[in-house]
């Protein structure tokens, strides 16, 4: 038997199951083997794969179900590019993106142009779309930025929102190139170009955003329908861009950025997306990439290694060049020049999704595909060479105390009741608050009063006990750490009291059933005795929408809650909450001056679109927050404890209010209790 089937194995294989297997253990075995030499995962795929493709060991045929999944990965890829682009970084300062992303693709792409043309002979259109490549970045270096905390450094935000354009222009650059390939160049061809753009761009900005909102609204507990939405969007921008005789990776891209502000990172529907593709789609794209490379034409001749050494030399060349123009307007200091140099000198899978586009449409032969992948493993080691040594300059640059704190990876608690309502939600919205990169664990926890006798108890305990691990399979899918407690105690709000002290909780986050609590004057007698027991941050939360979809937070501050021991926390919650979600602001202040308000919410760091108002009187905020809130609207209110500076008698019936209206959304802040030290940690330092 075991010959027969050896014998029927033919190579290449063109078994379904046998290709599936093999492309399985090239994806686990290809980054593992490319980061073992300190290159990116993506490299070791493509390069597995040119070996065991058609023009090297022949293993595996490439069959048209490889072709299949490689477009899809790659529609896939383009996608994530646009999910994962910054645009808050982008609408805080964009005139610095815009100087930037343009330098930095201009000058390249016009340079670029005329040396391929006069210089290695390419045709004017094969020209064009190569040097439309390299003019593009991909931030391979970003997690060197991240490690260091320069993030939010002037000039590498520049870089951040500079990508939009960059990536778009390429992209732009591919539909036109395309669409001339069986015809001449005319005044037609633009204005059928620029009217498809401006039609996929009007159906994504005015279809996939209010689709997306009401879907995610209306199916928010069944977050596997969520992915699929998602899915279905991607491929329904791609198709209609081919409608629209553009390329399918450009509605792709476009949908991600349609989609960008909903999907919060750190979320469960970002992890499963991240997953998906870096599992298995853009594997794919990359294995399909890789069994297109001929090794051959390498070994054959010098024209590959020629070509490699022409395209490196004018991308660095004039990708310093634009980084030295950029800053000099700026006036960004050296290691800031050095920082942005060495981020738009990345170049990944993106440089190879418009290579194979034009490789397949016969504008590149072979020798310049495999130049592109060689440029890929260049810049692969150039990029983060060069932006580790200026990053770590810039890192010293700054004051001493600058980010040096753990604020934005808060260790939350969040205790549930058997019956609390949408907790789902709750956790999305501690997720929120987590954000992507933290470690720290969201501790849910229940606490069971005991019963009559033994039995009984044990009986509650199993039953939360369930209920809970059901609720810790969300933390697995967003990949935030999750801890699960069913607590015994007579009193619930000691048992959450005493466990936000074991679990040393920076915030508690209570979520407040109206039905159960309008009996009592502000939240319930559980909430409120937590309130007076414990003195961390409480957040009371009632979500009448989930969280990602929020358009607008109205920021509710009291006259003197900026005396308040706890103001600066507070400020920087909301103001992380809002860039988060990609949610503006609208600060309004009761009885006091907007303008020293604005003033005080500039101090403290993330940076977050906001406008600020005052407001006179309780009366004209109510009336005013009826007439602005919208369905997708949240409110936030900064409510000092009963008796802390701040406290005005009208925030005790404000809930009540506000879980009337129209947003049915509210969160109430009460800030930290007598640690103002621990304040002054989210003030930013100039």
């Amino acid at each position: 038997m075991y010959t027969t089937f050896i014998a029927d194995v033919a190579i290449p294989l063109e078994e379904p199951v046998l290709v599936f297997t093999v492309a399985m253990a090239v994806f686990l075995i290809g980054p593992l083997f490319a980061k073992r030499f300190g290159q990116p995962g993506i490299v070791g795929i493509v390069l597995i794969g040119a070996l065991i493709g058609p023009d090297a060991l022949e293993i595996v045929s490439h069959s048209d179900a490889i072709e299949l999944l490689g477009e899809v990965g790659l529609i896939y890829l383009l996608f994530t590019v646009g999910l994962e682009l910054d645009l808050r970084g982008f609408k805080e300062a964009p005139e610095n993106a815009a100087l930037f992303g343009l330098a930095s693709f201009f000058i390249p792409f016009i340079v670029g142009s005329a040396a391929l043309y006069t210089v290695l002979g390419l045709n004017e259109w094969a020209s064009l779309l190569l040097a439309a490549v390299f003019a593009s970045h991909t931030l391979l270096a970003y997690p060197i930025v991240n490690r260091l905390g320069v993030t939010k450094n002037r000039a590498v935000t520049a870089v951040f929102g500079g990508i939009l354009f960059t990536d778009t222009l390429a992209l732009v650059v591919l539909a036109i190139v395309m669409g001339s390939v069986d015809g001449e160049l005319s005044a037609l061809l633009f204005a059928e170009v620029g009217l498809s753009l401006v039609l996929l761009f009007g159906a994504a900005w005015f279809v996939i955003p209010p689709l997306s909102r009401w879907f995610f609204q209306t199916f928010s507990q069944e977050s596997y329908f969520e992915f699929l939405f998602v899915m279905v969007a991607i491929f329904a921008a791609a198709s209609l861009a081919e409608l629209l005789d553009l390329s399918a990776i450009l509605g792709a891209f476009v949908a991600g950025i349609a989609v960008n502000r909903l999907i919060p990172p750190g979320g469960t529907l970002m992890n499963r997306i991240e997953f998906v593709g870096n599992a298995f789609f853009v594997p794919f794209f990359l294995l399909h990439v890789g069994m297109l490379v001929d090794p051959s034409v390498i070994f054959d001749g010098l024209e590959t290694i020629q070509i490699t050494v022409f395209i490196v030399g004018i991308m660095l060349v004039t990708k310093g060049i634009a980084a030295w123009l950029v800053s000099r307007v700026q006036g960004y200091t050296a290691n800031e020049r050095n920082v942005i140099f060495g981020l738009s000198t990345g170049q990944a899978a993106a440089a190879l999704a418009i290579t194979l586009l034009g490789f397949e449409a016969e504008l590149f032969d072979a020798a310049v595909l495999n130049a592109v992948v060689l440029m890929l493993l260049i810049t692969a080691i150039v990029s983060p060479w060069l932006t580790e040594r200026a990053a770590t300059q810039l890192a010293l640059e700054r004051d001493v105390g600058e980010d040096d704190t753990d604020a934005t990876d808060p260790t939350i608690l969040l205790p549930l009741s058997h019956n609390a309502e949408l907790q789902q939600r709750l956790m999305e919205l501690a997720f929120v608050i987590k954000g992507e990169s933290g470690n720290e664990p969201v501790h849910v926890m229940t606490v069971v009063q005991p019963g009559q006798d033994a039995d009984e108890t044990e009986q509650r305990i199993a039953g939360v006990t369930t209920e809970l691990e059901e609720l810790a399979a969300a933390g697995s899918a967003a990949e935030t750490p999750v801890e699960t407690e069913a607590r015994v105690n007579h009193n619930v709000a000691s048992g959450i009291v005493q466990g936000a002290v074991e679990v040393q909780a920076d915030q508690i986050i209570m979520g407040w059933d109206a039905r159960q609590s309008f009996q009592h004057r502000i939240f319930g007698s559980i909430i409120d005795q937590v309130l007076e027991r414990s003195k961390r941050p409480v957040l009371i939360s009632r979500l009448g929408h989930p969280i990602n979809t929020t358009r607008r937070i109205h920021v509710v501050v009291p006259l003197g809650a900026d005396h308040h021991e706890g103001f600066y926390e507070a400020v920087h919650l909301v103001k992380h909450l809002a860039a988060s979600v990609g949610a503006e602001l609208n600060v309004l202040v009761v009885d006091g001056s907007a303008h020293q308000f604005e003033q005080l919410f500039d101090l403290v760091e993330v940076d977050a679109t906001a406008e600020f108002a005052g407001v006179d009187g309780w009366d004209t905020l109510r009336a005013q927050l009826e007439d602005e809130a919208g369905d997708d609207d949240l409110i936030v209110g900064i409510s000092p404890r009963r008796g802390d500076v701040g406290w005005h008698s009208e925030l005790a019936d404000l809930p009540a209010e506000l879980a009337e209206m129209a947003p049915e959304s509210f969160i109430t802040i009460h800030p930290r209790q007598g640690e103002p030290e621990y304040d002054r940690q989210y003030l930013r330092f100039k």
